[in-house]
C-alpha cells in the first residue's frame, strides 16, 4: 500500500513538474547578472505566466547571433534578447525569427516602430565614457590627437563595438579610414564584450572606454560617484535600440508571445533604467528618477537602418581592423 501510495506521489509531482511550461531566452552575459535586469524580470514574469524562466548568456549581442547561426533550427532558444537594429536585418535573413504579431504602441523612443519580427526594450547613445579629472576631448579628432587610452570592443563580437565602426563612417563617410588610423595609438586594448572593457576602465587601467550616455546615471544614482562622466562629440552620437524576436521553432509559441507582449509592460521596463542602465522605450509609472536629466543629450543623433547597417558592415569593420593592424 504504502509503495503504490509513493508510486503516485511520485507520479504526480512528475506530471505536476511537466505541465509546467518552460520559455528560455537568450541574451547577452551583463543582462543576467545580479546586478543586472535578468533577475527581477524573470521573477516578475514567472508571476504572471505560470511558467519557468530561463536565461542563457552568450558573451555580447553579436555573439548572440554567431551562437543562433550555429545552432539553427536546433536552437533550445525561444526568444532572442539583446540583439540591436544593426543586427536585426541580418538576423531576418537567417530564416529563423517568426513575427511577434503585436499591435506596437506609441513608444518612447525617437525613431517610428514598424519591424515584424522584433521589438524594442530599451535604447541609448554610444558615448566614451572618461574620468572627470581628464580634459575631455570633443571630437574624435580630438581624441586621436591626445594621449588618452581607451578601451573599445570589438566589432565582430560586440553590439557596442560594432555601434562605434558605424559611428566613425557615419560621422566621417570617407574619412572613416584616416580617423582609425589615427585613433590607433589610443586604443589601449579591444575586448570581446562591454563588461570586460568598462572593467578595465573602472579598475583604472585605461582613461575611458566605449560605452553609454547612460552609463554616467549609473554611477551617480547607483555609487552617488560624479567622477565618471561622458563624453559629447560634436560630430553627434550614434544610436543604439536593443530588440527581441521570438524563433520560429519556439515549441511555446503562445508563451514567447505573452513575454514579448510583457516586454512593453511597467513589470519590464520598470526595471530597465536602473539594472540595464538605459532609456526604457516605455517610461515607466514612476519615471526616470533623479541623475538622469544631466546626462549627454547629442545635438545629432546617427543611426543607419538596419538594410544599411547589413550593406555596410564588412567594409566598416575592414576598415577598422586593417587600421588597427599596421
Amino acid at each position: 500500500m504504502r509503495t503504490i501510495l509513493a508510486t503516485g506521489l511520485s507520479f504526480a509531482a512528475t506530471a505536476a513538474m511537466a505541465q509546467t511550461p518552460e520559455l528560455t531566452i537568450y541574451t547577452y552575459d551583463s543582462f543576467v547578472t545580479d546586478y543586472g535586469p535578468g533577475p527581477v524580470i524573470e521573477e516578475n514574469f514567472e508571476a504572471t505566466c505560470g511558467c519557468d524562466l530561463t536565461f542563457e548568456a552568450f558573451g555580447d549581442g553579436a555573439a548572440l547571433l554567431s551562437r543562433l547561426r550555429l545552432e539553427g533550427d536546433s536552437t533550445d532558444a525561444d526568444i532572442i534578447l539583446g540583439l540591436d537594429t544593426n543586427l536585426t536585418a541580418e538576423a531576418a535573413d537567417t530564416g529563423l525569427f517568426a513575427p511577434h504579431g503585436i499591435e506596437t504602441p506609441a513608444l518612447d523612443i525617437p525613431i517610428p516602430w514598424t519591424d515584424p519580427l522584433f521589438l524594442p526594450y530599451d535604447w541609448g547613445y554610444f558615448a566614451f565614457m572618461g574620468d572627470a579629472s581628464i580634459e575631455a576631448p570633443t571630437s574624435f579628432r580630438e581624441l586621436a590627437d591626445s594621449d588618452i587610452q581607451v578601451v573599445i570592443e570589438d566589432p565582430r563580437s560586440s553590439t557596442p563595438g560594432l555601434g562605434l565602426v558605424y559611428w566613425v563612417e557615419a560621422a566621417y563617410g570617407d574619412e572613416a579610414p584616416a580617423i582609425w588610423e589615427a585613433l590607433a595609438d589610443n586604443i589601449l586594448t579591444v575586448t570581446p564584450g562591454w563588461s570586460e572593457a568598462y572593467g578595465l576602465f573602472t579598475e583604472g587601467e585605461a582613461d575611458a572606454a566605449l560605452s553609454y550616455n547612460t552609463s554616467e546615471a549609473y554611477h551617480l544614482v547607483a555609487e552617488g560617484d560624479d567622477t565618471k562622466v561622458a563624453w559629447p562629440f560634436e560630430e553627434g552620437h550614434y544610436m543604439q535600440v536593443e530588440v527581441a524576436g521570438k524563433l520560429a521553432s519556439t515549441d511555446v509559441p503562445e508563451l514567447a508571445d505573452d513575454f514579448l507582449a510583457f516586454m512593453l509592460t511597467d513589470g519590464f521596463q520598470g526595471p530597465i533604467p536602473e539594472t540595464n542602465w538605459m532609456f526604457p522605450v516605455v517610461m515607466p509609472e514612476g519615471g526616470l528618477g533623479e541623475g538622469w536629466q544631466s546626462l549627454v543629450e547629442p545635438e545629432t543623433a546617427l543611426l543607419y537602418s538596419p538594410e544599411e547597417a547589413q550593406a555596410r558592415r564588412e567594409e566598416a569593420i575592414e576598415t577598422w581592423r586593417t587600421a588597427l593592424s599596421q
